[in-house]
């Protein structure tokens, strides 16, 4: 990076010091207006900052206020920002004396012998690694902006307290800022959390529990079509479909690793302690489950390659802080597949893995935003989250190194990021706020058939070991249809939506030669309904653009007596008068060819 950039936004290094900086001028403006409140931990994160704040009262818009005045204030004071250290009975008593209960319990958790950092501004210290501007001054004030206030679990953990994170953004200039708001208001409009609750697509209700959505008739139809898609896309690819159990004893994990690796992440049905009593778990992946069809008889080198695909209902105990919507849920569906292969088919399959995945994606709109990630294991932490020896790692990450290689597949590296098993690439999408989550993964897995006995017999007649590829095609479906709200703003693709025409009779004479129509085109395969209230026409072509229903067909006498249907688009275009037939032409071609419209 050329020096005149180094200290401006293009470097994300400087971008995160001087948003980090800034959540310690949240900090210090909250102490000086609320001398009470508690401090937590204040990061920066992608798209800005935050610090977490244990508070007598709950923030209001008004608090956010007063607090961004106070933040202006010690910016123009230009104060010097100071790191200096102190041992660790030092940095306690420090703290303590201070009354912050957190930032002790921080420091409890560090060596006895650690020397621990800090930064001074004015009169506010705060515990801190760093880094940091050198000064507030550096700030420029009117580029300040808090934009919401959350619940936060203390460390992420449900049963502890709960705090009050704020949220900031801050740039070098008010330009910037006033384009990031306006981006902002864009992605609230487009956000499915708001946008998919208001076009009924799935609800939440307490009762039930966070992370567990209900798909109402609309969801629920788009994810079908995409099920019965992909489902039929797989099968023309070789994947033979299967059917498994949503839940197994633990015995079952304990043999595929996942109840010494993931048990924190699973759902028990019992103690899973006690080794008198049965105990069972909802899954939290198919895999072991699917092994058990290769494992029905004996193979042969020739049976290879085994793909198998399921849509599979999963179940994962998510942390409530992590729940957003249909992004990240604690129960979903997911186009899962395993296949079994020979060493020497691994590269062949897994460069069809990623054609399908990215056929998939590139068919409902989604390839063209996606980045690939290479998550690898740390070296550093084998003997904790990670099976295998680093001989086998260095061999899966090395094969799959050259499989991306040669097929030219530009990637970020992501460390401590792989399963347990294997080395995966994961295909990454940002929702409207530019969170980012994993929608696909190509997993290459050669540990747990030797954990199972998946053994084949070679073409001399010896026991091998088979390689295995864990994929998905489309994901989460949950996820993807977030994801698709959000990229179409409601408005999906027509072969997708789960009204893809509405009739609107102008008059009650029209209403019977509508339905008819509507049952025509029903025998043709397409999604329809007639709205014959006694509304105007204007107030039924309103509600129905408003529900981005692609095809509206207005019907009034005269068409009654051409015998036809005047259409128009969600996007107000006017297609004019058409027959039956032509329009059902026109539907076929958009629908069959799934064209982004």
């Amino acid at each position: 990076m050329s020096e005149e950039n180094k200290y401006t936004f293009e470097n994300e290094e400087y971008r995160k010091t001087y948003w980090h900086t800034c959540s310690h001028v949240l900090a210090q403006a909250v102490k000086r207006l609320w001398p009470e409140v508690k401090l937590a931990i204040g990061p920066s994160i992608d798209g800005g900052f935050y610090y977490d704040l244990d508070a007598p009262f709950a923030f209001t818009q008004e608090n956010l206020a007063q607090i961004e005045a106070e933040m202006r204030k010690i910016c123009k004071e230009k104060l010097k920002l100071e790191r200096f250290e102190l041992p660790r009975e030092e940095a306690l008593k420090f703290m303590e004396e201070r009354e912050e209960p957190y930032k002790v319990e921080l420091i409890n958790d560090l060596p006895a012998d650690a020397h621990i950092s800090f930064y001074k501004q004015g009169e506010f210290t705060d515990l801190c690694a760093g880094p940091h501007l050198d000064s507030t001054g550096r700030i420029k004030g009117n580029g300040i902006k808090l934009t919401a206030c959350n619940a936060a679990y203390w460390r992420g953990d449900s049963s502890r307290q709960t705090l009050q994170r704020i949220y900031g953004v801050a740039f070098p200039k008010k330009e910037e800022l006033d384009a990031y708001l306006k981006e902002r208001e864009e992605a609230l409009k487009r956000d499915h959390n708001k946008l998919g609750r208001e076009l009924e697509y799935f609800t939440t209700v307490d009762c039930i529990g966070q992370g567990l959505p209900i798909l109402l008739p609309k969801g629920a139809r788009v994810i079908q079509q995409l099920q019965r898609w992909v489902e039929d896309t797989e099968e023309k690819a070789g994947y033979l479909l299967t059917k498994t159990p949503l839940m197994a004893k633990r015995d079952l994990y304990k043999i595929s690793g996942h109840w010494d690796h993931y048990l924190d992440g699973m759902f028990v049905l019992g103690d899973p302690y006690d080794e008198t009593k049965e105990c069972f778990a909802l899954r939290p992946m198919t895999c072991p489950f699917q092994y058990q069809v290769y494992l029905n008889r004996q193979r042969s080198y020739r049976d290879l390659p085994m793909r198998l695909g399921e849509t599979s209902t999963l179940f994962r105990n998510e942390d409530s802080g992590e729940m957003h919507g249909l992004i990240r849920v604690r129960q979903f569906t997911i186009s899962e597949g395993h296949l079994v292969l020979r060493p020497d088919q691994l590269e062949e399959e897994f460069k069809g893995c990623l054609a399908l995945a990215k056929y998939c994606l590139g068919t409902v709109g989604l390839l063209d935003k996606c980045t690939f990630r290479f998550s690898q294991w740390d070296p550093a932490n084998p003997n904790n989250k990670y099976e295998g020896t680093a001989e086998q790692w260095d061999h899966a990450q090395s094969t799959m190194e050259k499989i991306l290689k040669d097929l030219d597949v530009h990637y970020s590296i992501g460390i401590d990021e792989a399963a347990f098993y294997g080395p995966k690439l994961d295909i990454q999408y940002k929702n409207v706020y530019g969170k980012e989550d994993t929608l696909v993964t190509i997993q290459i897995d050669m540990l747990l058939a030797e954990r199972f006995g998946m053994y084949y017999i070679d073409e001399n007649g010896n026991k091998a070991l088979p390689y295995i590829i864990h994929r998905t095609s489309l994901g989460c479906y949950e996820r993807t249809l977030a994801y698709l709200i959000e990229e179409y703003a409601g408005a999906l693709p027509t072969w997708m939506m789960p009204e893809q025409v509405r009739l609107l009779p102008i008059t009650d004479r029209a209403a019977d030669y509508c339905a008819q129509q509507a049952q025509q085109l029903r025998q043709e395969g397409f999604r329809v309904e007639v709205d014959s209230r006694n509304e105007k026409i204007g107030k039924k072509i309103r509600e129905a653009t408003l529900e981005k229903i692609p095809y509206m067909l207005v019907v009034g006498d005269r068409d009654m007596e051409a015998g036809t249907v005047s259409v128009r688009t969600r996007t107000g275009e006017d297609l004019g008068a058409m027959t039956v037939a032509d329009f059902t032409a026109m539907l076929h071609e958009v629908v069959d060819q799934k064209l982004k419209k």
